[in-house]
């Protein structure tokens, strides 16, 4: 998806000059990234525009007050009102299209109620109302910075209300008029001149600040990409031994620092080499993925890490585990894995795939290494290898120093009691 994207930013850094929208994607993209705050800054100008406009009260009472009512009616009572709508419109958000088309269409709409106010006067003076119309070009194409096709149109019609006002009016001669309508059309190309250079400028900026984004996006991704890759054991899924190191020395100095206990499990599936001499190594594979899925059904996806540390054998790392907790946790594990029912034809004294957990828990000290917990777990998985197999025995570390207290679960034991919802303990 963003490949694609980036490829579009690309193509549309090399199209003709002449051609202002992106292609559909950038376009969707540019608008997504821009519309909120290009409108925001249309109300902003509106507002101000509309003050100006309202002003020009004070030019009506000057040049022709004979018509002040009609001058104040026409920018108070029609004017203002929508104006004042169409940018509350555009505040509460509207489509590109209807947007830049109601911020053309106050365009029009001043421009119009202007020559209005400029025909009905008699005054001697009215005249020099035409050489200001240039102004509402100014603030549509500069200030407001219409889309350029909006603006064009928007300034054609503009023209043809204005030539409509000022050719039939009788209160000026004709050089006048010429004159108004030449500088009018000045204004009306230079500030389309303008008018499409901003835009230009704007989405140029625009696709270079996205490709820029895009690329650093996606070799941010790949190198999450490649991270992952680094600390994941590629037939399981679950992290690695080389993850588990860095892990591990991460989380004993986070309990040192907290004063929490520490839980690891070291689990070994039973009798796997006949396993994998009785149904091959891809079977052997399988069953892999699927005591690794298994672990990970019993474990605190928000803390516990689980890890193939080689060949058949796994650890979980416990933060802030209680000898009870992490010893029912490896119980649900051993009940869940022989739950699976995995055929084992190649054990005489096994029907099904069965693993054995050694299980230790500490509060580690700046003292003890971390390699002291990892020991311990691997000593009560012997021994559970010695008693039998297909069961748990904890050697738990009692502070200030070391002891072993075993317990065992036997294969056939009841269920213990499901972890709660917040712990899965």
């Amino acid at each position: 998806m963003k490949d694609t994207l980036l490829s579009a930013v690309e193509a549309d850094l090399v199209r003709p000059w002449y051609r202002l929208r992106f292609s559909p994607a950038v376009e969707a993209r540019f608008e997504a990234d821009t519309s909120a705050r290009r409108s925001r800054l249309l109300v902003i100008a509106g507002l101000l525009a509309l003050v100006i406009y309202n002003l020009y009260i004070f030019n009506d009472y000057v040049i022709r007050p004979e018509s002040l009512l009609t001058a104040a009616w026409l920018r108070f009572g029609l004017m203002t009102p929508l104006g004042l709508a169409a940018l509350y419109a555009v505040y509460r958000g509207l489509s590109p299209i209807l947007r830049e088309a109601t911020m053309a269409a106050t365009i029009v709409i001043a421009m119009l109620l202007s020559s209005v106010n400029f025909y009905l006067s008699d005054s001697p003076y009215s005249f020099l109302d035409t050489f200001s119309f240039g102004l509402i070009l100014l603030v549509g194409n500069i200030v407001f910075s219409l889309r350029f096709g909006f603006a064009l149109a928007s300034s054609l019609l503009c023209a043809v209300i204005m030539t409509s006002f000022v050719i039939p009016y009788g209160h000026t001669d004709n050089a006048v008029k010429i004159n108004t309508l030449v500088v009018f059309a000045s204004s009306a190309v230079f500030t389309l001149l303008a008018n499409y250079r901003l835009e230009a400028s704007e989405r140029q900026a625009y696709l270079l600040l996205l490709r820029e984004r895009l690329g650093n996006e996606a070799t941010l991704q790949d190198n999450q990409t490649l991270a992952r890759i680094s600390t994941t054991d590629p037939l399981t899924g679950v992290a690695n031994r080389r993850h588990f190191d860095e892990v591990l020395a991460q989380r004993w100095n986070e309990a040192i620092a907290e004063r929490t206990m520490l839980g690891m499990l070291v689990l070994d599936i039973d009798c796997f080499k006949n396993y994998n001499d009785r149904y091959g190594h891809l079977e052997g594979d399988v069953c892999l993925r699927q005591v690794a899925q298994e672990i990970q059904h019993h474990v605190r996806h928000e803390l516990d890490l689980v890890v193939r540390y080689g060949g058949e054998e796994f650890v979980v790392l416990m933060p802030e585990a209680s000898a009870s907790s992490a010893f029912q946790a490896a119980e649900r594990i051993r009940q869940g894995i022989e739950a699976l029912a995995i055929p084992n034809a190649g054990v005489p004294h096994s029907a099904v795939v069965t693993i054995s957990i050694g299980v230790a828990v500490a509060r580690p000290t700046s003292a003890m290494p971390p390699s002291t917990l990892l020991s311990l777990a691997d000593e009560a998985l012997y021994q559970a290898k010695r008693e039998g197999r297909n069961r748990c025995v904890l050697a738990q570390l009692q502070e200030g120093g070391p002891s072993t207290q075993a317990q065992r679960n036997m294969p056939h034991a009841e269920p213990l009691p499901a972890p709660d919802a917040e712990t899965k303990r």
